[in-house]
């Protein structure tokens, strides 16, 4: 299984900057959305976890507009996390230890299920498909790790 790398502490890995571009595709449409911005994870006051913050611009269909987004990286006592809603929501947990992760979020009728791959210190995947009533989406996001600046 060399496609993954294995993290053994899921918030030292993802703290610092990420360039990300999110691919979204509605499959029942087959309308295809796109997302480039910068996600930074940064401690939080109290020290345990991670902050993210996601910022950059969203087109779909034809109209790009500002998006943002921030969750909270809760620091599990084994180098998992549980990933909660800037309002204190659970989101799901993640474990990286073996460089992957699946996870399920039931959110009302419709079901996400999110993995997670890690492919080396520099490069993560996550994929959400996304699937009910009225939805049926793809969000597929690349990071990379920006460089650190400053000297």
């Amino acid at each position: 299984m060399g496609e993954f790398w294995p993290v053994p502490d899921a918030p030292a890995y993802l703290a610092g900057t990420w360039r990300a571009e999110r691919v979204v595709r509605d499959l029942a449409s087959g309308d295809e959305g796109r997302f480039t911005g910068t996600v930074v994870f940064e401690p939080l006051e109290d020290g345990d976890g991670l902050l993210q913050r996601e910022s950059g611009d969203f087109t779909w269909r034809g109209v790009t507009r500002p998006a943002e987004r921030t969750l909270r990286f809760l620091s599990g006592p084994d180098g998992t996390a549980d990933v909660r809603f800037a309002d204190g929501r659970f989101f799901h947990g993640l474990d990286l230890r073996s460089g992957r992760h699946i996870a399920d979020h039931p959110c009302s009728a419709d079901l996400y299920r999110g993995e997670f791959t890690v492919r080396d210190a520099d490069h993560w995947r996550a994929v959400w498909r996304v699937r009910g009533p009225a939805k049926d989406l793809e969000l597929v996001t690349e990071y990379a790790r920006t460089p650190a600046m400053g000297g």
